[in-house]
């Protein structure tokens, strides 16, 4: 037994989407730690023990003036050292690590994103896998009935109530709804066959589904209320508005690359001919780089940032009427189906009746089987739109949740699959 919260979290586990979409919230966290390096201390060791030989008069020692020899050594240098490097001020790094933190934010939410919309998919392929199985049992229910109507009619024909012209009817009806049968039990297992391999089941597994069309009422929510929940928690939107933060702080590291930079090092250890020989020394050195002429790079990466600004600026506005035509699409489509669905039940009832009827009427010998027919086919015909408004009906209520951006959490109880 699959319910609908299991489909879910299988397709989530197995959608290659996700994989690849958690792979670039991996990323994004590894650029921001390395744009972060720049701002924290880098501390590293040095050990060396160095064999030499100098030549002096490459250094610019008067060795013939002096009467130094040319070449000293070979002697030996050892050498061990800690260093240390922070940057005090620098407005490029700063603004560059806040970018990738934005970046890394817009990454976990698209990640939510696709979330959602697998979970959609997934919503999407089990209705329709219990849709394909509804009809499956109707078109059986209808061969049961045609069935039943050509052993009644071969009984009146046998006592002279009918004509054989009714026997054969029920005969052609009888081949039509085994035809009928055969078709929907394909297409159900067809449909079986494309939510096992979207959910990840070992192949040939066999499988059934726990739940049936759920009946749940609509979620209580405004159009308001929806506009105003979408906002603060689509994924998408709030991805975008993400980036355009990381547009903007990359602009301020453009900007930053103008400005001068305060850096500080150090490094403190001992050197000597030897290890036992060895004295401390140490080295502070601070900094400031002012940028004179950098060749038009700044201005440069400026002009890029700026596009890129206003890019996703533009991406923002162009998602936030998004989110407004899908709440409205998603209200529209929940008035259309739950009207469709009520007038296909009314339908459903009148056309048993009529069938109920025309069964009645065949048998008492004052009407033909072909009142028969037409109610049979009446009948599979509500039916089908019954079957229909019922998918329509719960895929308009999945898709206001996703709409909200809400799909992975709520979508189980806006389909009434409780587990």
């Amino acid at each position: 037994m699959l319910p609908l919260g299991d489909v879910i979290q299988r397709a989530l586990v197995n959608n290659l989407g996700i994989v690849t979409s958690e792979d670039a919230m991996d990323r994004a966290r590894g650029a921001r730690r390395i744009a972060m390096s720049e701002l924290l201390p880098n501390l590293s060791a040095r050990l060396g023990d160095t064999r030499q030989m100098t030549n002096l008069e490459a250094f610019g020692l008067p060795v013939t003036e002096t009467g130094l020899p040319r070449v000293v050594g070979p002697f030996s240098v050892f050498d061990v050292r800690v260093f240390l490097s922070q940057a005090i001020f620098d407005l490029r790094a700063l603004n560059e690590a806040r970018a990738e933190g934005h970046n890394q934010s817009a990454a976990r939410h698209t990640n939510k994103s696709r979330r959602d919309l697998v979970s959609l998919l997934a919503a999407d392929v089990y209705l329709q896998v219990l849709a394909a199985g509804a009809r499956a049992e109707s078109a059986r229910a209808q061969r049961d009935t045609a069935q039943a109507l050509f052993t009644q009619a071969q009984d009146l024909k046998q006592s002279g109530i009918i004509a054989g012209i009714d026997v054969l009817r029920a005969q052609v009806r009888l081949s039509s709804e085994n035809q009928r049968v055969t078709v929907a039990d394909n297409d159900a297992q067809k449909m079986k066959l494309q939510l096992a391999r979207m959910i990840g089941l070992p192949l040939g597994q066999e499988f059934t589904l726990s739940d049936q069309f759920p009946n749940v009422a609509v979620p209580e929510i405004t159009l308001q209320q929806a506009l105003d929940r979408a906002y603060m928690e689509r994924p998408d939107y709030l991805s975008a508005i993400e980036r355009v933060r990381a547009a903007e702080a990359s602009r301020s590291a453009a900007r930053g690359e103008a400005l001068p930079a305060v850096h500080a090092a150090a490094d403190y250890g001992k050197i000597g001919l030897s290890p036992s020989t060895a004295i401390p020394t140490y080295t502070l050195v601070g900094s400031v780089t002012v940028p004179l002429f950098q060749g038009g790079r700044a201005q440069g990466r400026l002009i890029e940032a700026d596009a890129d600004l206003r890019s996703r600026r533009a991406e923002v506005e162009q998602i936030r009427a998004d989110i407004y035509y899908d709440i409205r699409n998603a209200f529209l489509d929940l008035q259309a189906t739950e009207e469709e669905l009520r007038t296909a039940t009314q339908s459903r009832d009148l056309a048993s009746q009529q069938l109920t009827q025309a069964r009645d009427r065949f048998q008492a010998g004052v009407a033909s089987n072909i009142e028969i027919v037409q109610a049979q086919e009446a009948v599979a015909v509500v039916n089908e739109q019954f079957i229909d408004a019922t998918y329509g009906f719960l895929m308009a209520k999945a898709m206001l949740a996703g709409s909200l951006g809400i799909a992975e959490e709520e979508i189980k109880r806006y389909l009434g699959g409780a587990n």
